[in-house]
């Protein structure tokens, strides 16, 4: 007994559901699962720096520098981007798209640079 047709709507999810016989790179997804758990880390300090990050503007004039507000954004949002460039890299890599999905796993690094470098520039 087999199951009826359904007219062919069923046949997009058996594509979408089958791995399309891609044999898995072991390598590529240890280096994935080894990234991941590294954003989650930095997620934690992340969180951890949004807390102390209005501090920027304990002196005075800091309130209209520029730069003290753009370091205090991605200071602030560094730990969401910690926790969102995972996903989105994984589900990435998953669509077959691996250049792609680095790039994201890379996202948080280039994010906290920026971050860091113009909290540089905020005078203390």
């Amino acid at each position: 007994m087999t199951a009826p047709n359904c007219g062919g709507r069923l046949e997009a999810m058996k594509v979408a559901l089958k791995s399309g016989g891609k044999p898995i790179d072991r390598a590529q997804l240890a280096l994935m699962a080894l990234a991941t758990g590294v954003c989650l880390a930095f997620a934690v300090l992340g969180g951890v720096m949004a807390i102390f990050t209005p501090l920027v503007f304990d002196r005075v004039g800091n309130r209209l520098n520029p730069i003290a507000w753009l370091g205090f954004a991605f200071a602030a949002s560094f730990w969401a981007v910690c926790l969102l460039a995972p996903l989105a890299g994984w589900i990435l890599w998953r669509k077959g798209a691996t250049p792609l999905a680095w790039a994201a796993m890379a996202v948080p690094l280039a994010w906290g640079a920026v971050a860091l470098t113009l909290l540089q520039f905020v005078p203390a």
